[in-house]
């Protein structure tokens, strides 16, 4: 494999350590996949935040929010029979799954794309309602005619969802709910109407029958989808052989809109693909990536909170039109960047 990544020597650009937590009894545990946009000629991250109580010895504790939209503490012995905590990330007490960590968002800014600051008289994003009391996560952003759209994972006892909020100035938003219901992730709408409508790729799921691939849709309005296709599945024995799922909006080139992907295997290494789709008919995937463009193999991205992991949500393009700069998180806990050439890595796809 060929990592083609040129990551900032800045990395990580952020880390747990750098931002207060919400609320006093709470600390950071994550920082991590950012949503990327140009904003009032600055670049911004939307960065997942994960806090949780700080741990004992003896018990394992985290946050939920309850039905009137407030933090709620459970705590549950290690030793309790009826506990199963093996991942890091979520944890099963009778018969019912909890993530360890409540998220919600955060607005970051920098003039230079490598040095951010949190800054004043902007809101948190937070989980409101039934569909997010385990919190939202994972923003992705597209500019759509003057309108920011961000889609994110709305997760709750309900199941994994995707919600949408607009904005224009980032101060005040629109609220649109579940756009697509349990269980779906993943979701990036193209940041251009094709032939008069609006397309996202998503990623549902079933733990039975199928698999963790990729789809995309179309919507009149960008709130209702239909015209469900999957276009991107695993390879078994590959890089990507159990899941697959969308990064950031799809980047349009002469050649087609171009998707930096994320893909997982069996051990749960997480590594950043590429595949083409057609530009008048985007459900035809024309070529795709063999190896990754990218894969852990520094010391962030190889250790923390869940380790051997790089995930994108989120990009922005140099005025120079080849010059991708790419925000990821790393092993689930640091926000990181890197640099890659469109033209490279249109020259690794393949045809399928």
């Amino acid at each position: 494999m060929k990592d083609i990544a040129n990551r900032f020597i800045e990395n990580p650009l952020l880390s747990p350590s750098d931002l207060p937590p919400s609320r006093e009894g709470l600390e950071i545990t994550c920082l991590l996949n950012p949503g990327v946009f140009q904003f009032q000629n600055k670049i911004w991250l939307a960065v997942r935040v994960a806090e949780r109580p700080k741990q004992s010895e003896n018990i394992i504790s985290f946050p939920v929010l309850n039905d009137a939209g407030a933090i709620q503490i459970i705590e549950i012995l290690k030793d309790h029979p009826e506990l199963i905590a093996t991942d890091a990330r979520v944890i099963n007490y009778q018969g019912i799954d909890y993530l360890t960590t409540l998220s919600h968002i955060r607005l970051l800014c920098s003039t230079d794309g490598k040095h951010f600051y949190e800054p004043e008289d902007y809101p948190y994003l937070v989980g409101e309602g039934i569909l997010e009391t385990f919190g939202i996560e994972d923003c992705r952003v597209s500019l759509i005619e003057g309108k920011y759209y961000l889609t994110f994972t709305s997760v709750s006892g309900n199941g994994v969802g995707v919600g949408l909020r607009t904005t224009t100035d980032w101060k005040n938003f629109q609220k649109h709910g579940i756009i697509f219901p349990p269980h779906n992730k993943d979701c990036a709408i193209f940041e251009e109407k094709i032939n008069g409508l609006f397309y996202a790729l998503h990623r549902p799921s079933s733990v039975d029958i199928g698999g963790n691939y990729i789809w995309i849709a179309s919507s009149p309005d960008g709130i209702h989808w239909g015209n469900h296709k999957c276009i991107i599945k695993t390879r078994k024995g590959n890089w990507d052989s159990k899941r697959v799922g969308a990064g950031a909006a799809p980047i349009k080139t002469e050649l087609g809109w171009l998707e930096i992907y994320h893909g997982a295997n069996e051990f749960h290494q997480y590594c950043l693909g590429a595949f083409l789709m057609d530009l008048e008919n985007p459900s035809k995937v024309i070529s795709r990536t063999e190896t990754p463009i990218m894969f852990p193999k520094t010391s962030y991205e190889l250790s923390g909170f869940f380790g051997n992991v790089v995930f994108t949500n989120g990009h922005i393009i140099d005025p120079d039109g080849d010059t991708l700069t790419v925000y990821y998180g790393a092993s689930d806990e640091f926000v990181c960047g890197a640099q890659f050439s469109i033209r490279e890595i249109l020259s690794l796809l393949k045809k399928v």
